[in-house]
């Protein structure tokens, strides 16, 4: 697979328009329908599901009988360690994860999960826009994800059963970590004690004392209701949670090219699609938490978080290049 970044996957998508007028290339698809299942960690009304049935219905516009897309809601086959190792063995064809949780097979996709490295949602995207998101595209591909396009689930904030609004107050408390160790080492450094568990057995453990704290985005907060357990929301936005729009390398393997631009197109229409959802889907969350009781913490000095975090640019500097290159990258215009 050739080295690939966005500006050569928006070309792909601007040929796809070309394709989309062209009945003969299109007509030498495949006359089977091909099934494709796709693994959504929430429900049907939340981002993550409904840009499938976008992307889905853009397909079928342009390719009409040709795929049928079996749309798995509410985490039903996994959290996102389960969906990867879906994609990796065959039984999940597509599906959306956040970068976290694919950097065990792609450390370097920890670059996008420096706490505080981002400014926000269109600094990150100028990045990914650049040499660095077509790297990490490249990367995914031998581990057998298609990476479409990049999608932006909003900042992650710290979430608790009492108000914390100073990182000193973290010391001592157990903490749940998407299983990723960067997160490890970011909250370890605040003095916490992390505890790496899927996010649909994080509801329970938060209820039954096995971790007493977590992080997350607004969205998510409210979709999997743990305003419940944790009602209080510090507003660190400490990590820009960028994730994938992914087919497995196997299923994209097996299209042709027509059917590859077609679905390249859908991908990146539903991505713009996704991070507008978010916008709003994270205003509408937090005000299902506050109606619940949720409250909103706002940290005492932004300042004292980032010199807390700053160790972890360090402890993986030499994985990503050194300090010198995160440091351009957190000050690409």
């Amino acid at each position: 697979m050739s080295r690939l970044t966005r500006r050569t996957l928006l070309k792909s998508a601007t040929a796809a328009g070309v394709v989309l007028c062209s009945p003969a290339l299109i007509g030498r698809a495949h006359a089977r329908t091909k099934s494709l299942t796709i693994a959504s960690l929430l429900g049907e009304d939340k981002p993550e599901t409904l840009i499938w049935l976008k992307i889905r219905d853009l397909v079928e516009t342009q390719l009409p009988g040709q795929f049928n897309f079996n749309i798995v809601p509410n985490a039903a086959l996994g959290g996102e360690r389960e969906v990867a190792e879906g994609v990796r063995l065959g039984s999940v064809q597509a599906g959306l994860l956040t970068v976290s949780a694919l950097t065990g097979w792609v450390p370097e996709l920890q670059i996008l999960d420096l706490p505080f490295l981002f400014r926000g949602a269109g600094h990150l995207r100028r990045v990914l826009d650049d040499e660095l998101g077509g790297d990490l595209r490249q990367r995914l591909w031998t581990q057998g994800f298609y990476a479409a396009d990049y999608i932006n689930y909003g900042a992650r904030h710290l979430l608790a059963k009492e108000p914390i609004s100073a990182p000193e107050q973290l010391r001592g408390i157990r903490i749940r970590v998407i299983q990723s160790p960067l997160h490890t080492r970011l909250w370890s450094a605040f003095g916490a004690y992390p505890t790496a568990i899927p996010i649909p057995e994080t509801y329970n453990a938060l209820a039954n004392g096995v971790v007493d704290a977590m992080d997350l985005t607004k969205s998510a907060y409210a979709g999997f209701k743990l305003y419940e357990v944790v009602p209080y929301l510090t507003e660190t936005g400490h990590v820009w949670a960028s994730g994938i729009v992914f087919f497995s390398s196997q299923f994209w393997s097996g299209l042709n090219e027509g059917q590859q631009a077609v679905f390249q197109a859908a991908a990146a229409a539903g991505a713009t699609y996704f991070d507008q959802l978010i916008v709003a889907d994270e205003t509408a969350s937090m005000e299902i938490a506050a109606a619940a009781g949720g409250k909103v913490v706002v940290p005492e000095d932004v300042t004292a978080w980032q010199r807390g975090a700053r160790g972890v640019w360090q402890s993986l500097a030499e994985l990503l290049g050194g300090m010198e290159r995160i440091e351009a990258i957190r000050a690409i215009a």
